[in-house]
């Protein structure tokens, strides 16, 4: 098999028609065409982008021999991974249109797009193992909107999630939920922050829980609190009372958050 028949082979693979890879390359269709017909060959640089942009290596494409997988021999360790657990070899595409400068939608292994798919993907919408962008969606995820085994954003949800909102089963936000949660308003089977709601919950200044140790406790078996603490239902005496503690204690940049803890008492 020719360089020719090999890059004619690719392109048709990665669905690409002669006057896009022209494009993505920087030539012209004709030099495209001459390329798979062996007339002429491609430059060192282009060989080198082509190797890149079809993931294989420049011995395969220069090698005139019988086809084998030689393309797998400069398959990184994320793209074995990509591959192993789907079932699917990743392969370079991306549309003609164009969004604020960026493909419509990019699928390659450093993916740039508007919609970007890939082992390493950026974009607004962006998928993929490493994946940043405004929605995003990963094993390890950055954006507004994040959510991935590892995961951080505005509003972020992952098996370690961090952010403004977090949800995980570890979660770091200033507002977090979590089997383990922290944060300043944080609600979890372990819930520990500057007002918390939990199974084991422990705040600095609010905790409400079956386990509650705070500046004021409120627990259903146990409560260890430093100025009020109770077990069991409160009275409305007491609710009068817990209201007119966090007004006085609570510092006024977290006024917010304790007006959100009034909720639940």
């Amino acid at each position: 098999m020719t360089l020719g028949d090999k890059l004619s082979r690719l392109r048709k693979e990665n669905n690409y028609t002669q006057e896009q890879l022209a494009n993505v390359l920087g030539v012209s269709r004709q030099a495209i065409s001459k390329w798979e017909s062996n007339i002429t060959y491609p430059e060192t640089d282009k060989l080198i982008r082509l190797s890149e942009l079809f993931d294989c290596s420049l011995d395969y494409l220069l090698r005139d021999t019988m086809e084998t997988d030689n393309k797998n021999q400069t398959d990184d360790e994320s793209a074995i991974f990509f591959r192993r657990h789907t079932g699917y070899r990743l392969r370079e595409r991306k549309s003609e249109k164009t969004v604020w400068g960026m493909p419509l939608w990019h699928i390659g292994r450093n993916a740039k797009g508007f919609v970007a798919v890939g082992l390493n993907a950026r974009g607004v919408i962006a998928v993929g193992l490493k994946a940043r962008g405004i929605v995003s969606l990963g094993m390890l995820s950055m954006g507004l909107l994040s959510f991935g085994m590892f995961s951080l954003g505005m509003l972020s949800v992952g098996m370690l999630a961090f952010g403004i909102m977090s949800a995980g089963s570890l979660s770091v936000g200033v507002f977090s939920a979590g089997a383990i949660s922290l944060g300043i308003v944080s609600f979890g089977a372990i819930a520990i922050g500057d007002f918390s709601v939990g199974a084991l919950a422990v705040g600095k200044y609010f905790a409400l829980g079956d386990n509650a140790r705070a500046m004021i406790a409120i627990g259903d078996t146990q409560a260890v609190g430093s100025v009020f603490q109770s077990i069991g239902k409160l009275t409305p005496k007491d609710v009068t009372a817990v209201k007119e503690l966090l007004d006085t204690a609570v510092p006024n940049w977290l006024s917010w958050a304790k007006e959100i803890i009034k909720l639940f008492i």
